[in-house]
């Protein structure tokens, strides 16, 4: 995948080092703003570290997944973690996207931002590989039944949705399900429909303090996910792809509980697994 230096956010915010610089500038104590450019260091490494995995994998793509044995088919793991994958991150970018609209905190606004931008680009890679495949993007409507054995030995909960769009799923919504099933969750971390709506009307040090406990156990679902596609996807790509991914969102998992406790306030508690 690729980074465009100087792309800005939806609130005028740069990218690159340009954000690390304006970070640095704002005023106040000392000790936030060089927490804001340490938030800013260690996202950027993540995407730096899944830039070379996803740059080695498209340089391999053709040798790798253009032969017919090579090729995951639907059934497979590098499949089903891309699917699920998918839905994970864009409630992600969509929290994210809640996030830098409603702070008025530089550090937020970094971290919010570098987090819908990096998960858009990884929605974009899987969803590459899928159409690479010629599979559909939507699979039978169970999640994480990749993971087999591994997710009941792990305590988490399969959802099931008729959902056929990402916006739908992002929300924790099954289409037709009504009420009650738009409170479970389609896979662990990820937020029901309720948490989503609460952070959507939040604004200032409330939403700063919300979006970090949801995303931290967003990321803690997502997680096992990741280490499980890197142990047992088919593909080199996909298991290079998912261990870097794995090991960014850990180092995320890291900043943002530090800067909850910070602000006087503690996560949520983990997803089952």
């Amino acid at each position: 995948m690729t980074a465009t230096p100087g792309t800005t956010g939806t609130n005028g915010t740069p990218s690159g080092s340009e954000v690390g610089d304006g970070v640095s500038a704002e005023p106040g104590p000392a000790q936030p703003r060089r927490r804001g450019v340490l938030v800013f260091m260690l996202v950027a490494g993540a995407i730096v570290l899944l830039l070379v995995g996803a740059t080695a994998g498209l340089a391999l793509s053709g040798r790798l997944l253009g032969s017919a044995d090579a090729t995951p088919d639907t059934a497979s793991v590098d499949a089903g973690f891309a699917r699920d994958m998918i839905v994970h991150h864009d409630q992600g970018v969509l929290m994210a996207h809640y996030a830098e609209k409603n702070t008025t905190d530089p550090e937020i606004d970094v971290m919010a931002y570098d987090i819908g931008y990096t998960q858009t680009d990884q929605i974009g890679q899987m969803q590459g590989w899928l159409s690479l495949w010629d599979l559909p993007e939507s699979g039978d409507g169970t999640h994480m039944g990749w993971m087999g054995a591994a997710v009941d030995s792990h305590g988490m909960t399969m959802g099931a949705s008729t959902a056929t769009s990402a916006p739908a799923a992002a929300s924790g919504t099954a289409a037709g399900s009504g009420t009650a099933a738009a409170e479970v969750p389609l896979m662990p971390g990820m937020a029901t429909a309720s948490e989503i709506a609460k952070l959507q009307g939040l604004t200032g040090a409330a939403s700063d303090t919300y979006f970090l406990q949801l995303m931290i156990r967003h990321h803690q679902g997502g997680v096992p996910m990741m280490q499980y596609a890197a142990e047992h996807a088919t593909s080199p790509v996909v298991r290079n792809f998912a261990s870097k991914m794995a090991q960014s969102q850990e180092s995320e998992i890291s900043v943002m509980t530090q800067m909850l406790a910070e602000r006087g306030a503690q996560p949520l508690p983990a997803p089952a697994g």
